[in-house]
């Protein structure tokens, strides 16, 4: 008979994102996760199959945290150029591990360029923002908000670029007032 398990899954899972957002794949050391995330190197390989596994479970369930982020503060918004100022100022005021910038990025620099995993990973997670996106410029668009001059896809893709790259600003430890500027900047150019 099996010991049953003396830690919850989902709450190591959640340190060990923290853990890989926060420093990489690659400085990450498997002693780095067993003392963060509070368990016995045994149960991490019986339970999550090994660093790279566990690195992509992370990748996942950063997904979901920062899809249930973005769904919620634009949900809250009464016009689509309200859910995209909600979109920016979440990303540049409001997340509270905001100098980690975006798990995704991370990964796509560090590790997609060598880990097709990874790749195919962070790949789905940027179409799927410009999805996302691209249906509130389509609602800006319907109500007149946004410009036609351009579609709501290139415009997504457009918008999706300038959050990375504000992601990537961060990172950096730039300026709030350049970011708050670039942000004012894209919606300037998009609304009517």
């Amino acid at each position: 008979m099996g010991r049953s398990r003396e830690f919850d899954e989902n709450t190591v899972l959640q340190k060990a994102m923290e853990l890989f957002w926060k420093q990489g794949y690659e400085k990450t050391s498997m002693s780095d996760l067993v003392e963060h995330m509070g368990i016995h190197r045994r149960s991490l390989y019986d339970t999550f199959g090994g660093k790279h596994a566990l690195y992509l479970k992370a990748i996942d369930r950063y997904s979901e945290y920062s899809t249930g982020k973005l769904k919620s503060e634009t949900s809250r918004a009464n016009t689509a150029k309200q859910a995209i100022q909600y979109t920016f100022d979440y990303i540049i005021e409001g997340n509270e591990d905001r100098h980690w910038g975006c798990f995704f990025v991370n990964a796509a620099t560090e590790m997609a360029p060598r880990d097709k995993e990874v790749k195919e990973k962070t790949e789905e997670a940027f179409v799927q923002t410009e999805h996302f996106l691209a249906e509130i410029i389509r609602k800006g668009q319907q109500s007149g908000e946004f410009s036609c001059d351009y579609n709501a896809e290139a415009l997504a893709e457009f918008l999706n670029n300038t959050l990375i790259g504000i992601r990537v600003l961060i990172r950096a430890s730039a300026s709030k007032k350049k970011m708050h500027r670039i942000a004012d900047f894209f919606l300037n150019l998009v609304c009517n």
